[in-house]
C-alpha cells in the first residue's frame, strides 16, 4: 500500500519565481519518492531592481502579487497540504524586501521567508544526490543563481565546506561583480579542494540545465570541460537576438546564460574538475525535502 502526499515549494529568485509541486510517494519498507507534479516559472527579474536601484519597483511588486495569487490557486487545485516560500538575494538586498513580503502575505495569504546565503546553501544540500555522490569520490556542488552562487564540497559522502558568494548572472549582466569577488571565489575553491586528488563538479540552476538539454546527453552522463568551454565560446559568438531566434532561448535566459557558464567554467578550472554532472535539482527541490524531513 502506498501513501501520496503533496508538497509545494516557491523559490523567489533574482531572475525568476518558481512554483514546484511534488508528489511524495511513501511505501512501507522503501525510501520515499519525490516526483515532480508541476513546475511553473514566471520571469520576474527582481535582481534588476534590487542590485541596481536597491528596491523592488511598483511594477514588479504588482507582478509578484499576481503571481503569488495564481500560485495559491494552483496549490489549492492540486490539493497541496504543505508548502513553503523562500526568497533569496534580490529580496534580502532590496531595502523594501520585508515590506514587499508583508504586502504579498496580506494580498495572497502566502508567507515568504527571506533566507540568507548560508541557509540557501543548506537547503540546497537537502536535494537528493545519493545516486551521484559516491563515498569514495569528492564533488564540488555549484548552484548559480541571479544574485549569488552557492558552493558545497562533498567528501566521503558528507558536506565538508560550504560558502555563498555575491556573484550571480543578473549581477554580472549589470557589471556589478568586481575582480575581488572572483579572486575570493578562486581562493576558496582552491583551498577547500587542495587536499583532494580528483574533483567532479555537480551543477544546478536553470542555465546549466538548459546547456545540458542542448547537449542531448542522457541524464546520468556528465558534460566535459572541453564541451562546456566550446559552448561558452559558441554562445559568446552569437548576439542576444541570435540566441533567441536560432537556439530558441527564452529572452530572460538568452542574456544571462553566458555569465552562468563562465561561473561553472571557472569553478571547473580552479577545482581541477574535468566533468560536470547536471541533475535536475535546485532550491525548490531542497525546500520540499527539507519540509518533509523536518530540517527547516
Amino acid at each position: 500500500m502506498i501513501t501520496i502526499k503533496k508538497y509545494a515549494a516557491i523559490d523567489i529568485g533574482s531572475n525568476a519565481m518558481r512554483l514546484l509541486i511534488s508528489n511524495i510517494v511513501e511505501q512501507e519498507g522503501a525510501a520515499p519518492q519525490f516526483n515532480k507534479s508541476s513546475l511553473v516559472r514566471v520571469p520576474i527579474r527582481l535582481g534588476q531592481d534590487a542590485f541596481t536601484v536597491g528596491e523592488i519597483t511598483d511594477e514588479n511588486i504588482e507582478r509578484m502579487v499576481d503571481a503569488m495569487k495564481a500560485y495559491k490557486l494552483l496549490m489549492k487545485v492540486h490539493k497541496v497540504e504543505k508548502y513553503m516560500a523562500c526568497a533569496t538575494s534580490a529580496m534580502r538586498e532590496a531595502y523594501n524586501g520585508k515590506e514587499v513580503a508583508d504586502l504579498i502575505e496580506a494580498e495572497s495569504g502566502i508567507k515568504i521567508d527571506i533566507i540568507d546565503g548560508k541557509k540557501e546553501a543548506a537547503i540546497i544540500a537537502n536535494t537528493d544526490l545519493h545516486h551521484l555522490v559516491k563515498t569514495d569520490q569528492t564533488y564540488l556542488y555549484v548552484d548559480v543563481g541571479g544574485g549569488s552562487t552557492e558552493f558545497s564540497l562533498f567528501a566521503n559522502g558528507k558536506i565538508v565546506a560550504s560558502k555563498s558568494f555575491k556573484n550571480g548572472t543578473v549581477r554580472l549582466l549589470n557589471n556589478m561583480v568586481n575582480d575581488v569577488v572572483w579572486l575570493e571565489i578562486e581562493k576558496w575553491i582552491k583551498t577547500v579542494c587542495e587536499p583532494y586528488d580528483t574533483i567532479t563538479l555537480i551543477g544546478s540552476g536553470g542555465n546549466i540545465n538548459k546547456l545540458f538539454k542542448m547537449s542531448g546527453k542522457q541524464q546520468e552522463k556528465p558534460l566535459s570541460y572541453f564541451y562546456v568551454n566550446s559552448q561558452y565560446q559558441f554562445l559568446n559568438g552569437l548576439s542576444y537576438e541570435q540566441r533567441i531566434a536560432e537556439l530558441a532561448l527564452n529572452p530572460d535566459r538568452a542574456d544571462v546564460i553566458i555569465y552562468a557558464v563562465r561561473i561553472y567554467l571557472n569553478a571547473m578550472k580552479w577545482s581541477g574538475a574535468r566533468n560536470i554532472y547536471v541533475p535536475k535539482i535546485g532550491l525548490s527541490d531542497g525546500i520540499v525535502k527539507a519540509m518533509y524531513y523536518g530540517t527547516i
